[in-house]
């Protein structure tokens, strides 16, 4: 069982419309959508849901004023500043508490209590592709990265379980905590970018990381006809570094149809889009074997 994960280093690049796209040639494979912040991969997938799950987030402080004193040492000694008098009572702003829980140590009256928070929910569904784990992080809550290894461990149990060949993953956009979570351990890493500056730079920060991770990389330029200076310039910078350059996908406006059908490119495509992602994924198959 391999595990691809497909990045981007930014946001915009396409990076799910790719992950969409090879979905349907994939078969036999678990699909994780690891953008937890902004899931959008079971907006096209349409999956049934079969199991709803909580995410516990860190611990809160909560004021119980009916035993505070209001004498206000946790206001003063909070190093946050979560803690506010609002109308002569002393309460906790739960988006700025780090749940340290000096305030819970600190109180003579014993009016503070830790409680845990809920961070999101992860679901466990079937789409008409196959076993689909997605996740939804509640605004302003943390741990993106734990959720994403969660998800993660949960798809291979399965994928393991039902001897599957192949886990396709939707990472999240950047290079911090979400997407180290999401390459970890990842067999293959394919490169979404585009012909943009910040295109090149983010593809450069992404092979970077996946190098540091001894993680084999390849690269798609999305949107390639945009800037045809600056896709010489990824093409240029491929060549150099040893990355195999899969596709170079022109700007089309069949994949932006596609979505708003709710439908892969693939399904929606004609023979030459069908063509493009059997490319990629004969590269990607090649890559793997070549390790």
């Amino acid at each position: 069982m391999k595990q691809i994960v497909i990045i981007s280093g930014k946001g915009g690049t396409g990076k799910t419309t790719v992950v969409l796209g090879l979905v349907p040639l994939f078969d036999n494979s678990v699909i994780v959508d690891c953008d937890v912040d902004a899931p959008d991969v079971h907006i096209v997938l349409e999956p049934d849901i079969k199991n709803e799950n909580l995410f516990p987030g860190g611990k809160n402080a909560i004021i119980d004023n009916q035993i505070c004193t209001d004498c206000g040492l946790c206001e003063k000694k909070c190093h946050f500043n979560a803690i506010s008098n609002i109308d002569g009572k002393l309460e906790v702003n739960k988006f700025l508490c780090e749940g340290c829980g000096l305030c819970y140590h600190l109180c003579p009256a014993g009016a503070i209590k830790m409680e845990k928070s809920i961070a999101g929910k992860w679901y466990e569904s079937e789409s008409k592709f196959g076993p689909f784990y997605h996740a939804n992080l509640i605004p302003g809550e943390e741990n993106s990265g734990k959720l994403i290894t969660m998800l993660r461990h949960q798809a291979r149990l399965r994928a393991e379980e039902e001897k599957r060949d192949f886990i396709l993953i939707d990472g999240p956009p950047g290079t911090g905590c979400p997407v180290i979570s999401s390459i970890t351990g990842a067999d293959y890493a394919l490169i979404v970018t585009e012909p943009t500056v910040s295109g090149v730079s983010d593809l450069k920060r992404a092979h970077s990381l996946a190098t540091h991770f001894k993680i084999k990389s390849a690269c798609i330029v999305n949107k390639s006809t945009l800037n045809p200076k600056k896709t010489q310039e990824i093409q240029k910078f491929c060549e150099i570094n040893n990355i195999a350059l899969l596709s170079e996908i022109p700007y089309d406006i069949r994949y932006l149809e596609a979505i708003e059908k709710r439908m892969t490119p693939y399904e929606y495509g004609d023979e030459d889009i069908k063509e493009t992602f059997k490319t990629i994924k004969e590269g990607i198959l090649r890559g793997i074997n070549d390790q």
